[in-house]
């Protein structure tokens, strides 16, 4: 699998997305890639650098336009924990812990990342707003909960599987709750036996 046509998979796959996800600005973006799985290997058997360069570089041109910060969950082998940069780690209040990523604890994509960026840091737990799984890495511990998988017609990237997912606010209440403010919401009546 050539870096340009992974790239190209992974544009369209970007482009999908946020076409059908309003993603608040800001916001966290949490990405799980498998650099094996894009390459047709089985998972943490070929991690490949210049593959994990060519998704950050692509993920750059989309999420940096639009304000948006990118977290690169880690492997297995250092507990998915979530690579990004220190003054996103520390705006959003999260504990930074010791690690730092090697090719077989962390991943391709992680050290590609980790060269990128300005400061980065290593945190354990995020609340993301949505975000792309590449190879079954399994983001969902990471996205808030209620989360919606993004119906997508481009579901490759290389030879990895692609599941999107974004999140809404929870709808909490019983009958009398509302989830659209009207004029309807401000009037009054008297609660009684028939109601």
């Amino acid at each position: 699998m050539d870096l340009q046509t992974i790239k190209s998979n992974l544009s369209d796959v970007l482009t999908e997305y946020f076409d059908k996800v309003k993603f608040p600005e800001n916001g966290l973006f949490v990405v799980g890639c498998s650099t094996s799985e894009i390459s047709g290997d089985w998972k943490g058997t070929n991690s490949r650098l210049d593959v994990g360069k060519a998704v950050v570089s692509t993920l750059e041109e989309f999420l940096i336009p639009r304000n948006i910060n990118m977290a690169i969950q880690g492997c297995e082998h250092i507990n998915r924990a979530l690579l990004l940069e220190r003054r996103v780690a520390e705006r959003h209040n999260l504990e930074i812990v010791s690690v730092v990523p090697a090719m077989h604890a962390g991943g391709g994509t992680q050290v590609a990342a980790y060269e990128r960026m300005d400061d980065p840091v290593e945190v354990e737990h995020i609340t993301a707003f949505g975000g792309i799984d590449i190879g079954g890495t399994e983001i969902g511990m990471h996205v808030k909960y209620v989360q919606i998988p993004v119906r997508m017609t481009n579901r490759k990237v290389g030879a990895a599987n692609v599941v999107c997912l974004s999140s809404r606010p929870k709808l909490i209440g019983g009958e009398r709750a509302k989830y659209d403010f009207t004029e309807a919401n401000k009037e009054d009546y008297v609660l009684g036996g028939s109601q």
